[in-house]
């Protein structure tokens, strides 16, 4: 199953140095039947991408508890198996049983530098605009205003590099 998994910039340097991911809380994203459920209509491509936007906003809270984080949203597509469904958590909610070797990594995706204005004020009023915060919710759109760039796993270093 293909899973959106957030991250930071420090777990991508993380995967780099040890060759494996390893997800915070075992918590991932994916076209899960749930997710199918809530959509009125919609190809896999689109629900796909509904799914990697939550792993997005999800990654806003890991910079959100980074200390001195980049802000950057980061997500990782990987190709995993033994997903277990969590739909008491959101429709697209997944947990993964372990670490995720660098050679199941499909792709990676990470906010361009101009977005980390956008992507550093989300962060701060992540938690706000989840309690339904007009003005959080408006800046937390700011930053899902930018598009993810799109990496192929063996860019890594490359991308890194440019940092």
């Amino acid at each position: 199953m293909r899973v959106y998994l957030p991250a930071t910039i420090a777990m991508l340097r993380d995967l780099e140095s040890s060759g494996e991911f390893r997800a915070r809380s075992g918590t991932a994203f994916a076209l899960t039947p749930a997710l199918r459920e809530a959509y009125v209509s919609g190809s896999d491509e689109e629900l796909e991408y509904a799914a990697l936007l939550d792993a997005a906003r999800a990654s806003l809270r890991l910079i959100a508890a980074e200390e001195k984080g980049e802000p950057r949203r980061v997500v990782v597509s990987a190709d995993v198996e033994g997903v277990t469904l969590r739909p008491d958590l959101d429709a697209p909610v997944v947990r993964i049983g372990g670490p995720i070797p660098m050679s199941a990594v499909a792709a990676i995706h990470v906010d361009a530098p101009e977005a980390a204005d956008a992507v550093a004020a989300a962060a701060a009023v992540i938690d706000a605009a989840d309690l339904g915060d007009p003005d959080a919710e408006f800046t937390l759109g700011d930053a899902e205003d930018h598009e993810l760039a799109w990496y192929a796993p063996q860019e890594l270093p490359f991308l890194l590099e440019l940092l």
